[in-house]
Formats: C-alpha cells, sequence, structure tokens
C-alpha cells in the first residue's frame, strides 16, 4: 500500500523593508511555483505576509530557503499538519498595505506597538478585572469563535476598527487593554495605533491566536467555539480543554459551525448554516437573493421552477415571511 504524502499549512509575516514590491512578488511567485506550493502571499514595501500549503519536504524547503535570505532569517512560521492542499491556486500579490488600515499617518510597528505577550500571560492578563479584551478581527471571524469576554466591535471589516475605537473610548479608558487576531499581524499595526492614541497600558497576543492554541501550558483555554482561518479548512481548533460551540445558525439561531457563502454572487455573505438550512433555503441570505437569476445553488441543483417556488412557499409558511 503506497503510503500517503503527508501535507503543511505555514502562516507567517515580516515586517521589513523591501524595496521593489511588484518585481519581488513575480520573482517570488515564480519560486512558489516550482516548489508546488499553493496559496496567497502579499508583498508590500513593509513586507510580506502569507500562508501556503504544500509537502512537508516542499514547505520546508521553503522555510529553510526564506531563512537563508537576511532579510527574512528572523521570520517565525506557524506551522500546522494537514491532509493536502489547503488552496487551490498559488498566487503572490503586490499591496500598499500588509493588513488594510488606511490610516492617515501609518504605523511602522518595528517603532511603536503594544507590548507582546506570550500565551501564558496573555491567559493571566485576561483574567485580571480590569483588563478589557478586544477582537481586532472581522465579525464573521468573531462569529466563529472568540476569546470568552471578548469586545466584538460593531465592525464588518478590520478597516473599520480605529473608528469604532474612537467611538466608544469610553469602555477602554483606564483599563489594559488587550487585543488579538489569527496569527499577530493585525495586532502588530492596531496595537501600535492604540498607543499613538494615548492608550497606556496596552498588550498584543504574540503569534496570535495560532500559537496560543498549540501552547503547552494554556492548551487554548479561555477560548471559545472554532478559529476562522482563510483556507479550504474554513475552521481549526483551539481550545484543547474544552470546547464550546458559540456559534449560531443564520436562520435559525441554533447551534452551529459551518460556513457557507451566499448563493447570490453579487453578495456572497459568509454565514453560519446547517446544511438542512442551507437546502431548505436555497443557500440565499434573504428571499431576494434566494430569488436572484445567478443563484448558484439553484444552478448547482437543476431546480425548477416548480421546485424553486415549493422552496419559497414552505419558506413563507414556516417562517410567517411574506414573498414579495
Amino acid at each position: 500500500m503506497e503510503k500517503k504524502e503527508k501535507y503543511q499549512v505555514l502562516l507567517y509575516y515580516h515586517y521589513v523593508d523591501l524595496e521593489d514590491p511588484e518585481g519581488y512578488a513575480n520573482e517570488h511567485l515564480k519560486f512558489c511555483k516550482e516548489l508546488g506550493l499553493k496559496g496567497r502571499i502579499l508583498i508590500a514595501h513593509e513586507g510580506i505576509n502569507g500562508t501556503v500549503s504544500g509537502t512537508v519536504e516542499q514547505t520546508n524547503t521553503y522555510m529553510e530557503t526564506m531563512h537563508n535570505d537576511p532579510r527574512f532569517k528572523d521570520m517565525v512560521f506557524k506551522v500546522d499538519e494537514a491532509d493536502g492542499h489547503a488552496f487551490k491556486k498559488m498566487h503572490v500579490r503586490p499591496r500598499p498595505e500588509l493588513v488594510t488600515l488606511r490610516l492617515e499617518e501609518d504605523i511602522n510597528p518595528r517603532e511603536t506597538t503594544g507590548k507582546y505577550l506570550s500565551p501564558q500571560e496573555f491567559y493571566e492578563a485576561m483574567r485580571d478585572e480590569n483588563t478589557v479584551v478586544l477582537d481586532a478581527r472581522n465579525d464573521y471571524e468573531y462569529e466563529l469563535g472568540h476569546f470568552r469576554g471578548a469586545i466584538r466591535p460593531d465592525i464588518e471589516t478590520f478597516r473599520e476598527l480605529p473608528k469604532w475605537v474612537e467611538e466608544n473610548k469610553d469602555k477602554l479608558e483606564g483599563k489594559k487593554v488587550l487585543t488579538y487576531c489569527t496569527g499577530g499581524i493585525r495586532c502588530e499595526k492596531f496595537s501600535g495605533w492604540l498607543v499613538k492614541q494615548g492608550f497606556e497600558d496596552v498588550g498584543q497576543l504574540h503569534g496570535g491566536i495560532v500559537t496560543y492554541g498549540k501552547d503547552p501550558e494554556v492548551q487554548g483555554e479561555l477560548w471559545d467555539g472554532q478559529l476562522y482561518v482563510f483556507d479550504e479548512r474554513i475552521s481549526v481548533p483551539v481550545n484543547r480543554k474544552e470546547h464550546v460551540v458559540v456559534g449560531k445558525d443564520y436562520f435559525d439561531g441554533e447551534p452551529c459551525e459551518r460556513y457557507v457563502n451566499c448563493a447570490n454572487p453579487e453578495c456572497n455573505r459568509q454565514m453560519l448554516c446547517s446544511e438542512e438550512n442551507e437546502h431548505k433555503y436555497m443557500r440565499g441570505c434573504s428571499h431576494e437573493c434566494r430569488t436572484h437569476p445567478r443563484n448558484l445553488y439553484i444552478a448547482e441543483h437543476n431546480l425548477t421552477e416548480e421546485e424553486i417556488q415549493a422552496r419559497l412557499d414552505r419558506i413563507a409558511e414556516e417562517d410567517g415571511v411574506t414573498q414579495e
């Protein structure tokens, strides 16, 4: 019996000056394709941010090659075992920023950032009653899982976070402010921005949630739900001591950790949804999306007009929704 090849997923970033992001992106894409990697990498004047998948041999070669480059010799890789590729293709793209904050005055994390806290330090700080824990991720990431008691800012995207803080300073002032994100890169800039805004006691989870979940001491404790990841796995576990489901089905509010995208490609909303409700609602987040002419669910299942109407009638009957 042929031995199944082992794969790995790498998550990494590094702030460093890069003179020609576009040229380096082209060069790096060729290198990654030659290795056989798949994934997404962003290149900017301020550094690199990436996640790639490949066999153990391919990913190990990638890490070794990057560490042999003086610019990336100290870059930290977070490594997950995988059954196969976590991506369909390989993309390397130049960008103005590694994370999109669009500040009037940009933050250089190598000059200004919050205090790095190890998983153990972050765990202890969270238990302090004078601490506020602020999630620096998008709303759909929070919905799937978050630290117990963490504030969910009323935002949809990361770049809206500074404005939310400005409008909610009363929630943070006089407190120790902790912030966290998936792998740490968003917090590098956001915690630095908080420091620039005058918050005196700002800490960030060093290495992000991924590192916290792998720590042998804390073992992901005080994390509820799953961690949203930006590849085909969609979610990975964090808390190795207990698993508490916090996700709720978009349609009926029942516990759920299964993400789907709205079948209307012009909407594409990410929502937690059971398989049963996916079929009932034809993967449409609203009546408009369910009846949209480009609804992908309808095309995938070759539904007739009669079948579509029957499902719409069922929704109207069971949910009391008037179909207009």
